[in-house]
């Protein structure tokens, strides 16, 4: 493939979800299978390449200051030969970023990951082979590799599907990223091992819908047997499962979290929102009866469980009522934790041009206002888990070097909060997991000492 090897040097920007993480991470490992060298300074790189997302107008904006924030590092101002953009925003606008960002050398879509060595040899000149489009449908899985390099500590995101085909109303992922597809079992349960053997003793489950995995390559929803298989994994400690559906929390998946003792007691369930109306207007598959449901078998079976959600506000057809019966809903469901953003309206998206849309500043008001009445829920939730004592892995040092910081069962890295905890003998080691009681909270986070 390759007529001679320069040495490059390559930084990789990854930006958005989990998700686009081990995509980053898959292309790092091919990367390095052709001899180019990795780093973390742009300004030490010869080719940047940046891992984009393209989900919300927020997320766009956020990868297009980032792709010209890299393009100073170009020559001749800076050390950079050539600037590459992947993920969502090249697969959904590849022509406009070759037409209006000139600084880019080259667009690689979701598809066309496991070409990133390719292309880059290609803009040097040292590719023996005609030199394609690489942007296509993505359809492939062939990027999915078990071997990649994992860029966190302690915990790996294992992305068991890729796309989605539910079709929310507001969604462009099943443009982006193409329609659902599991990945083989054999193949989950084979990374799964390697990244525990690597040191990854956390495995957290992801993709667009977790609850969904298997249907399309097996007929039935498969997500409780990956786990038996993944939790027979000696070195596997705490298996967590994210971007779950209400209506596919199923009593065989419950049974699996509660009698499973290497699944956490956590669940992430996006309802996006609480209104029936506005809930069949997002196309979603469930209702506020289906998500009670879910969430009374989940508190009835778990004791102790800790919910997560994300929650929109601002979608066409919201009204004053709606919204209300969002925030009356969330009242009764209490989550433990709370995620919520502004409806952004996407192009090709069944929502884009429906009536009833929402002023920006009412969607601003009522985002603040579910985000206070979030604190108080929250704040009353962290206050049961006070005196609980809980395995804590520590992560890290707070700036001011008082406190070490960590996470329980109950904590997803990234999107959650953490526990502060003080060592009350011996120094604490990074990577380890200590037992420790809680003794404080915030609306937030926690506070804890070890255990003697």
């Amino acid at each position: 493939m390759i007529s001679s090897h320069k040495p490059v040097y390559v930084a990789i920007i990854s930006l958005g979800c989990s998700k686009n993480l081990v995509d980053s991470e898959c292309m790092t490992r091919i990367l390095l299978d052709d001899q180019m060298h990795l780093v973390t300074d742009p300004s030490a790189a010869n080719v940047i390449v940046v891992n984009t997302c393209g989900f919300i107008e927020s997320a766009k904006k956020e990868a297009i200051d980032t792709i010209l924030e890299m393009a100073e590092y170009k020559k001749p101002k800076g050390n950079c030969d050539f600037l590459v953009v992947t993920g969502c925003l090249a697969q959904r606008y590849a022509e406009d970023i070759r037409r209006d960002l000139p600084e880019v050398d080259e667009v690689l879509g979701t598809g066309h990951y496991q070409d990133i060595a390719k292309a880059i040899r290609a803009l040097y000149g040292e590719y023996e082979g005609p030199v394609e489009n690489f942007i296509g449908e993505p359809g492939s899985l062939a990027h999915m590799r078990m071997n990649r390099v994992v860029s966190t500590n302690v915990f790996a995101w294992l992305k068991i599907a890729e796309g989605c085909s539910n079709r929310c109303a507001y969604c462009a992922i099943p443009m982006i990223r193409g329609p659902y597809r599991s990945r083989p079992l054999e193949d989950l349960v084979q990374e799964a091992a390697f990244l525990a053997d690597s040191g990854s003793s956390e495995i957290i489950l992801t993709a667009q819908d977790t609850t969904r995995y298997g249907m399309d390559l097996y007929g039935k929803r498969m997500l409780p047997e990956l786990i038996r298989e993944i939790s027979k994994i000696d070195t596997v400690r705490l298996i967590r499962i994210m971007y779950t559906y209400s209506d596919g929390i199923t009593d065989e998946l419950v049974r699996e979290i509660a009698e499973n003792p290497k699944v956490a007691h956590y669940i992430d369930m996006p309802i996006q929102h609480g209104d029936d109306f506005v809930l069949k207007s997002m196309n979603r598959h469930d209702s506020s009866a289906t998500i009670t449901d879910s969430i009374n078998r989940l508190r009835n079976k778990i004791p102790g469980i800790i919910l997560r959600t994300t929650v929109m506000v601002g979608f066409p057809g919201e009204t004053k009522e709606a919204f209300e019966n969002l925030l009356k809903n969330l009242d009764v469901w209490a989550f433990d934790r709370l995620g919520c953003f502004i409806f952004s309206p996407e192009e090709n998206t069944d929502a884009f041009n429906m009536m009833g849309k929402v002023r920006k500043d009412t969607a601003q008001k009522r985002f603040d206002i579910l985000m206070s009445r979030q604190k108080e829920i929250s704040m009353k939730r962290n206050e049961a888990r006070l005196q609980q004592i809980v395995d804590v892995t520590i992560e890290s040092i707070s700036e001011d070097g008082i406190f070490y910081i960590g996470r329980s069962f109950g904590e997803a890295p990234e999107v959650d909060p953490s526990i502060y905890v003080a060592a009350t003998n011996d120094p604490l080691e990074i990577g380890q997991s200590y037992v420790v009681r809680i003794v404080d909270f915030s609306e937030y986070d926690l506070t804890g000492v070890t255990e003697k």
